[in-house]
């Protein structure tokens, strides 16, 4: 590994430890020239997941496309921004684990939904607004319900 501060390539590991969800591993390195240390993350290549669209189209899945929906739904809300990525963590090992690698549309928004279920029940609320393209009241009503029936089950 290059030093970040020489350049030189004599660098060793002083300390490794998991890190994250335990597919990273955090290195506390030291320059063998200049003695200086710097950590590195190591992670592992994400693998390809694809998407098959309502229309059949494929995409390749787009982890920050999920990001950005999960965060309109959490605006105004208090959130901590790592639960948020480990959410998606999730859903990408569950599609890698269950799916091969593939999967459609309204299930990746299924499963969106049931992490934000658990996450904020007002984000899943305005997620699924949008998701399911409520188009009146009653909509957001029986949305409401159904997350009080849940939470009473829980």
């Amino acid at each position: 590994m290059k030093c970040p501060y020489c350049g030189d390539k004599e660098t060793r590991v002083v300390d490794s430890r998991s890190y994250s969800d335990g597919n990273s591993i955090k290195r506390r390195r030291q320059c063998d020239i200049c003695n200086k240390r710097f950590n590195t993350i190591e992670k592992i290549f994400n693998l390809p997941i694809v998407v098959i669209k309502k229309n059949g189209e494929i995409e390749e899945f787009d982890r920050n496309k999920v990001y950005q929906g999960i965060i309109r739904s959490l605006v105004k809300r208090t959130y901590v921004q790592n639960k948020v990525d480990e959410m998606i963590d999730e859903i990408e090992r569950d599609i890698l684990t269950n799916y091969d690698g593939k999967i459609n549309s309204n299930r990746l928004g299924d499963m969106i939904l049931e992490k934000l279920f658990l996450f904020d029940e007002v984000a899943y609320i305005r997620f699924a607004s949008v998701y399911n393209k409520f188009e009146n009241l009653d909509s957001f009503l029986n949305t409401i319900k159904e997350v009080k029936k849940r939470k009473e089950k829980r």
